[in-house]
């Protein structure tokens, strides 16, 4: 094991005027998204445009779950096309973008409250490259992913969160990828094409969600389940909404967040998103 001054990205400090890379809550839907040309990936653009360039990306995406928190470290991680009964258009994408190895290890000796594993096996779920690739096309930044460690409780994300701010003062953009309101078992399938069709359930959970984001009540937040029978429905299982308290986790003291592509769809889902930082 190498010790942190060895790495390039603790040496590579910031000074007090320095860029702190901001942080990106983004409600990623239906893999579709990967492919098709809408106003939610056209802001992912956009997004890649306006804020700095970062020297890589690390995405804590939905649908990677392990037991124990592992990181991909791989030099190429390749592309999973982790869905079924889509366009053959969507699994001939390929997403090249180079991981990091150094920057994984690096990663992994900033947490002290448990071990990070090393990966070598998993790679870049639709989480992470239906996303990404909208961002920065040419796939020159290195993208590694952290996995969800599903045996665990909302606040152990939301702490682990913490040890990784250092992170964004060395330019790595950090992403949580998921969904705010998310559940497929009661998608209205026919109204998906009718613009901003919600549940009103639905629409009171992503409203709450929005409100406690504005006020900073992270402890509600963490604590989801207290918040009545909408939640219940809106995080039928927490899968999607964990990635928002690792972003959570990481606003600083003074980041201020911006929400963007807050729409509901086909009924039970929301595409609300937030930055922090810029």
């Amino acid at each position: 094991m190498k010790n942190l001054s060895d790495f390039k990205y603790f040496t590579d400090t910031l000074d007090e005027n320095g860029q702190l890379m901001p942080v990106l809550f983004i409600g990623h839907g239906s893999p579709m998204n990967g492919i098709e040309s809408n106003t939610f990936n056209d802001y992912w653009s956009r997004l890649g445009q306006e804020i700095p360039t970062p020297k890589a990306v690390l995405v804590i995406s939905a649908h990677w779950l392990s037991k124990g928190t592992r990181i991909t470290a791989m030099d190429f991680p390749k592309t999973i096309h982790d869905f079924g009964g889509f366009p053959q258009a969507l699994f001939d994408v390929q997403y090249p973008a180079p991981g990091d190895p150094d920057l994984a290890e690096f990663t992994a000796n900033q947490v002290q409250s448990t071990k990070i594993d090393l990966d070598h096996e998993w790679g870049l779920d639709h989480g992470t490259w239906t996303v990404v690739r909208h961002m920065y096309p040419a796939a020159n930044i290195p993208v590694l992913q952290l996995s969800i460690d599903y045996y665990q409780s909302p606040k152990y994300h939301y702490e682990l969160a913490r040890e990784l701010y250092q992170l964004r003062k060395k330019g790595v953009l950090i992403i949580g990828s998921g969904n705010m309101v998310h559940n497929l078992r009661m998608v209205a399938w026919n109204k998906l094409n009718e613009p901003e069709y919600g549940y009103d359930w639905a629409i009171e959970m992503n409203d709450t969600f929005k409100s406690l984001i504005l006020e900073g009540d992270h402890s509600a937040l963490i604590q989801y389940e207290r918040l009545g029978k909408s939640a219940q429905l809106a995080i039928p299982t927490p899968d999607h909404y964990i990635p928002l308290l690792y972003i959570l986790g990481l606003k600083g003291s003074q980041d201020e967040p911006q929400f963007f592509n807050d729409k509901v769809v086909g009924g039970s889902l929301t595409m609300t998103s937030v930055m922090f930082g810029k």
